[in-house]
């Protein structure tokens, strides 16, 4: 592994893998930490290698590790989870770059334009973003109904909003009368 985390691809060797094994000290997971809104990141590590497939393209393949702490999406308290994924990118050379303002999302959304660099860091913080739970929830912990209303009106329930459910009620008590 190098000083940085950058490497450099006219330095790597096309016929032997290149190991990385990144495991960010204290200042980086707490920066990343902040920056990805969590309340705490623990025990993070990417490890893996870059190898040459065929004669210009790269791919990048490891295993991202973290214990993350979010809050609970209900009660704001503290929830832990752990991340194991699986990783990879392929670097293209030739890639063209989109050239419109709006671009649709390739359907291999591992595949990246080649440039003078591969950055195992900036992989694994994106992948990191991606593996967090949208919606964590602490165990046993349900949403529940919230019901609102004006001042002296009946309040709308999730019952009231499914109108088919009241016909068919009724549809079952003209059955009955027949």
């Amino acid at each position: 592994m190098t000083d940085s985390t950058n490497f450099r691809v006219a330095d790597l060797d096309p016929h032997h893998p290149t190991p990385f094994d990144l495991r960010p000290g204290e200042d980086i997971r707490a920066a990343l930490a902040a920056e990805l809104g969590l309340l705490g990141l623990r025990k993070l590590s990417f490890t893996g290698t870059i190898a040459a497939q065929g004669r210009r393209d790269w791919v990048l393949s490891g295993k991202l590790g973290a214990t993350v702490v979010q809050p609970c999406v209900v009660t704001l308290e503290p929830v832990t989870t752990r991340i194991d994924t699986e990783v990879m990118r392929t670097y293209v050379a030739g890639l063209a770059e989109p050239e419109a303002l709006e671009v649709e999302m390739p359907e291999d959304d591992s595949v990246e334009r080649l440039g003078a660099t591969i950055d195992p860091a900036s992989v694994m913080a994106e992948e990191l973003a991606l593996a967090l739970p949208p919606y964590p929830r602490k165990d046993g912990v349900e949403l529940g109904e919230s019901v609102f209303a004006e001042p002296g009106t009946k309040p709308m329930t999730d019952d009231d909003a499914k109108p088919f459910a009241g016909l068919s009620g009724l549809r079952d008590t003209l059955k009955k009368q027949s």
